[in-house]
This record gives structure tokens, C-alpha cells and sequence, in this order.
């Protein structure tokens, strides 16, 4: 009976995982030949380090290093498991080192607004690429409600839909919004009273099925009557703002997707931009870590709307 209790209490200690913080602790020590700098190079104190290469001894029944004096030699057992632990920390390390190769490889895919990302965010691109040589950016168009499980890493969109509480959502800009027309057709379409521009009754307004109240919600918030004005309708949002570079009309154009034309004089804001309350964010499964590839294109989206 005893011999059976103490064969099935061995067996029961071997089938034991070794402590992988002990075996780290062992491996310190066993390199630089001393529990103090096993210490100091693990910042942890010398106690804790002796206390878990005891316990790795205890755990395994047999002494792994002498102790003498200030210093500690390594045993046979010490010698055999140095050598195994340095061939499996290697191994970890470079297993570690291929996963963090595999994840700064792996393209970091943003899905935007097709708009925005055609107006906007591809012609910043190239800054982009130039300040983060390292980040594989992948850009593809998509509007409203998306799912991660589509490889998408984040998604940039306005926020004029609920898209619940189980998404991270950063803030990135506020939406701008105003009329926008050809500078050579504004003698046409805006008219100026008291030394203020007016829509006059030529302007046509060009509306889309992607953002059909624009013009009423600006009109209400300026207290501006659309009555009697000519209208174009057109099924894309971007469609309507290339009507107006082409002078067909007057567009309500959002300030970030048309900021390169109005300061390349191919289109004219006669009234400015003002809030319309609402505003871009950028949407991910879980909150951002600091430092992450997400974290550098955040700030770098929140800059380039800013500049």
C-alpha cells in the first residue's frame, strides 16, 4: 500500500506543468550565474527570484544549482535543464518574433464612405504612406452598416445611423456643410442683397438620393426659402458635387469633400460651411490600444481633417 501511495503521488507531481515564471527566473540565473543580476535583469527582487527557483527544485525533487558562498553553480540536473530551457525560450522568442513580423504585415483595412474617400481621403493618402512607411493601409468603399467579420479593421462613417453599443467609436471631425457652385456661374445662381449672397431664383439645386434633406435642413438652419428654385436629383451623393464643378447647379457640399476644389478654384463656398450637427467617427470591435497602427491612423485622420 505504501509503495502504491507514493508511486501515484510521484505521478501526480509529474504530470504538473512547470511554472513557466520559475523556469525563467531558472534560466537568469543559470546565465549570469547569480540569483542578484537574475534579479536585476527580470526586475524583480532577489528573494523573488530565489523563492521561485526553490520552488522549481521542490516541484521537480532535485537540487539544480550548489550554493556557495555568494555565487551558484548549476548541478548535473542544472546543466541538462539550462540547456532545455534555453532551446524553449528561443523558440518562443522566435515564434514571437514571426507573429509580430506577420501582424505589422498584415494590411490594416479601412472601410469609409464612398464619398469621403474618393474627395478626400484618397488624395491624402500618398501624406499617409509617407508618415507611416510601416502601416499597409487598404482602403475600400462602403457606407452605413457594416460587420467586421468581413476582414474590415475599422470603418470610417458619418453618424446618421444607429450602429449600436458593442462597436468603440472615436470621434474624428464635425460634419461642415454649405452651398457649393462653378465661381464662373455664380452670377447666375447667387444673387447679393444688402451686400449678402441670396440663392437666386436661377440657382438649381442639386440633390441626391444618399442625402436627400440636405438642402432643407440647411435652409431651415439659415432660415433661407428654397421656394420656387429649379431642381436635379441624381442617385449618388458624389454625383451631385460633380454636377456642380460641371455648372449645372448648386450642391450642398460638405466641407472635407470639397475643400481641395474650393482651394483649387473649381468650385466657389459663397456662404461658408457651418455645422449641421452632425460628424464622422472612426468605429472598431474594441477600444483602440495607444500606440497601435489604429491608434497612429486615428491621429493621423484627426490631423488631416484639422489641416
Amino acid at each position: 500500500m505504501k509503495t502504491d501511495d507514493f508511486g501515484e503521488k510521484n505521478s501526480r507531481k509529474i504530470s504538473r506543468p512547470l511554472s513557466l515564471g520559475g523556469l525563467r527566473c531558472f534560466e537568469a540565473a543559470a546565465r549570469l550565474e547569480s540569483f542578484t543580476q537574475a534579479a536585476n535583469s527580470l526586475n524583480l527582487t532577489h528573494g523573488a527570484v530565489s523563492r521561485a527557483v526553490r520552488a522549481l527544485e521542490d516541484e521537480l525533487g532535485i537540487a539544480l544549482f550548489e550554493r556557495r558562498h555568494r555565487r551558484v553553480y548549476l548541478t548535473a540536473a542544472g546543466r541538462t535543464l539550462f540547456q532545455a530551457s534555453q532551446q524553449a525560450f528561443g523558440i518562443l522568442e522566435q515564434t514571437a518574433q514571426q507573429l509580430r513580423q506577420q501582424a505589422q504585415d498584415a494590411p490594416l483595412v479601412l472601410s469609409c464612405e464612398p464619398t469621403l474617400l474618393m474627395r478626400w481621403l484618397i488624395p491624402r493618402l500618398p501624406a499617409f504612406q509617407l508618415a507611416h512607411p510601416d502601416i499597409h493601409l487598404q482602403l475600400v468603399a462602403g457606407g452605413g452598416p457594416f460587420s467586421f467579420h468581413d476582414g474590415i479593421s475599422a470603418a470610417l462613417r458619418r453618424n446618421d445611423f444607429d450602429w449600436g453599443d458593442k462597436l468603440h467609436s472615436q470621434w474624428l471631425f464635425n460634419e461642415q456643410v454649405g452651398p457649393v457652385c462653378k465661381p464662373e456661374m455664380l452670377p447666375r445662381f447667387i444673387a447679393l442683397h444688402a451686400g449678402q449672397p441670396q440663392l437666386s431664383r436661377d440657382a438649381v439645386l442639386l440633390h441626391s438620393a444618399t442625402r436627400p434633406d440636405a438642402w432643407r435642413h440647411w435652409a431651415q438652419q439659415q432660415s433661407v426659402s428654397l421656394e420656387g428654385c429649379p431642381e436635379q436629383r441624381f442617385d449618388h451623393f458624389y454625383f451631385s458635387l460633380q454636377a456642380a464643378v460641371a455648372g449645372i447647379g448648386v450642391a450642398i457640399g460638405p466641407w472635407q469633400q470639397v475643400r481641395d476644389d474650393v482651394a483649387g478654384g473649381l468650385l466657389s463656398a459663397p456662404f461658408g460651411f457651418t455645422s449641421d450637427g452632425s460628424g464622422y467617427c472612426l468605429l472598431t470591435p474594441q477600444e483602440i490600444r495607444p500606440g497601435s497602427a489604429l491608434a497612429r491612423l486615428a491621429d493621423w485622420l484627426k490631423l488631416s481633417a484639422d489641416a
